[in-house]
C-alpha cells in the first residue's frame, strides 16, 4: 500500500491510431511529434501536474517501445515522485492468464490493483490522443459538490457535426439522462470529450461487473456509462470551453498543427501560467542561410534553414537545402528537404528524405484540406530525385529516382 492519493489518473495511450496510417506505422499515436517540439501525449500530462494530479499510469498496448523511452522517469513533466509519479503500464500475465486490453474499460479493470494500492477517493480516465489544456481540478471540485458517481467533460459543437461524437443529453442542471453514441439526429449537442471521472468505489464494482458479462465490448462509451444511466447512477456534465481537438486524422492532425500559426485559434502554448512540457532534443540553435526566406513558421532547435519556407511547422534537426521550397506543411524531427524540392500541404515524418526536384502534395483550389488532402511521407522513407507524391497520397516506402 502505498500513500493514499484523493485522485489517481489513468491515461488510456494503447490505441493503434489506425486512421493516422503510415505516421503510427511504427509508434503508438500518443508518441506522434506535434508542434515543433512536442509529442501528443505531452498535453495530457502537463494537464495532469498543473492540475496538482501527481500520480499517473499511461496504459501502452500498441508498439510502445517509443513512448515507454520518452516518457521515461518521467521526470519532464515533474512526475518522478517518490510517492505517486508516472508509471508505464502494459497488459502483463496474470497467473496463468495474459491477454491484450480488449477495451478501455477491461484497461483499465486490469489495473485495478494498480489503483487500489494508493486507496484513492476518485478516478481520472484520460485519452492519450487529444490536444488541449484544461484544469483537471476544477472538473474534481465539480464531481466532489455535485456528488456525482461519474462527472463526464463535454464540448458544446456544431449541430452539423455533432453525429460524429457520443452525445450527452442533460437536464438544466447538466445533469445527463441520456447517451447516444453517434446519433443520426442528435438531440443535443454536447459532445464527449472522452474525459472522465469516477468514484473508485462506485466503479470498480461496475468494472467488476462489466468484465463478468461475456456480452460487452468492455468499454466505457459502449457499456460502463450505459449501465449506470441505466441504474439510476448520478451522472453529471463539465462544460469545457476552449481549444480542443482529436488528432486521430491526418487532416486533424494537420490542422491543428497549422493552429499554432494562428492568433485566434485558441492554441496558445507561450502561455506561462499553463505550459506544455516536453523532452527537448539539445540540438544546437537553428540557423537561416543568408538567402533564405523564413515566413510565419516555427522553427525548433537544430534546424537548418537554406531554402524558402512558409506556414509550417518545423521540428528539430529538420534541414531545407539551397532552392527547396516548403509551404503549409509539417516537417517532423531531422526530416530533409534537397536542393529544388517542392512540399506543400504534407506532413514528412521524421528522417524522411525529399530528394533533389522532387514534388509532394499540392494546393486545395477550393481551401477545403479535408477533402482535397494532405500528402504523407512514412519515417524514413526517402522521395528520390525528381518523383512526385500528389495530395492525398501516402508513401510508406522509398520511391525512385525519376531518370
Amino acid at each position: 500500500m502505498y500513500r493514499k492519493k484523493e485522485c489517481v489518473a489513468m491515461l488510456l495511450a494503447g490505441g493503434q491510431g489506425s486512421r493516422l496510417y503510415v505516421l503510427t506505422k511504427k509508434v503508438a499515436k500518443p508518441a506522434v511529434p506535434f508542434g515543433g517540439k512536442y509529442r501528443i501525449i505531452d498535453f495530457p500530462l502537463s494537464n495532469c501536474v498543473n492540475s496538482g494530479i501527481d500520480t499517473v499510469g499511461v496504459l501502452t498496448q500498441y508498439e510502445p517501445h517509443v513512448l515507454n523511452a520518452y516518457i521515461g522517469s518521467g521526470q519532464t513533466w515533474d512526475l518522478d515522485r517518490l510517492r505517486g509519479g508516472v508509471y508505464v503500464l502494459p497488459p502483463y500475465q496474470k497467473g496463468k492468464t495474459s491477454e491484450w486490453y480488449k477495451g478501455t474499460a477491461n484497461a483499465i479493470y486490469q489495473n485495478i490493483q494498480f489503483i487500489d494500492d494508493y486507496d484513492p477517493e476518485y478516478v481520472l480516465i484520460l485519452s492519450g490522443d487529444h490536444i488541449y489544456k484544461m484544469n483537471y481540478n476544477k472538473m474534481l471540485q465539480q464531481h466532489k459538490e455535485t456528488g456525482a458517481d461519474a462527472t463526464i467533460a463535454v464540448l458544446d459543437v456544431p449541430l452539423a457535426e455533432a453525429s460524429r461524437f457520443g452525445i450527452m443529453n442533460c437536464k438544466p442542471d447538466g445533469t445527463i439522462y441520456e447517451f447516444e453514441e453517434k446519433p443520426k439526429n442528435p438531440k443535443s449537442t454536447l459532445a464527449s470529450m472522452g474525459i472522465y471521472i469516477f468514484s473508485w468505489k462506485k466503479l470498480r464494482q461496475y468494472l467488476i461487473d462489466d468484465e463478468e458479462n461475456s456480452k460487452s465490448s468492455n468499454d466505457f462509451g459502449k457499456d460502463i456509462i450505459p449501465a449506470m444511466l441505466g441504474n439510476g447512477e448520478k451522472l453529471v456534465s463539465y462544460r469545457f470551453e476552449g481549444y480542443w481537438k482529436d488528432v486521430g486524422t491526418i487532416e486533424s492532425l494537420w490542422e491543428a498543427n497549422m493552429d499554432l500559426l494562428s492568433p485566434n485559434s485558441g492554441l496558445n502554448l507561450s502561455d506561462d501560467s499553463w505550459k506544455i512540457y516536453g523532452r527537448t532534443t539539445g540540438s544546437p540553435p537553428h540557423f537561416t542561410a543568408k538567402n533564405a526566406t523564413v515566413k510565419h513558421t516555427l522553427l525548433s532547435e537544430g534546424c537548418e534553414i537554406a531554402g524558402d519556407v512558409s506556414e509550417s511547422v518545423l521540428f528539430s534537426d529538420v534541414k531545407i537545402a539551397k532552392g527547396a521550397k516548403v509551404e503549409y506543411s509539417i516537417l517532423m524531427p531531422g526530416a530533409v528537404i534537397e536542393e529544388g524540392a517542392t512540399v506543400r500541404y504534407s506532413i514528412i515524418a521524421e528522417n524522411a528524405v525529399i530528394g533533389k526536384d522532387a514534388v509532394v502534395g499540392g494546393s486545395p483550389s477550393d481551401g477545403d484540406v479535408e477533402k482535397w488532402g494532405v500528402a504523407v511521407v512514412a519515417e524514413g522513407v526517402r522521395i528520390g530525385r525528381g518523383a512526385t507524391l500528389a495530395a492525398k497520397e501516402m508513401a510508406d516506402e522509398d520511391l525512385p529516382d525519376v531518370k
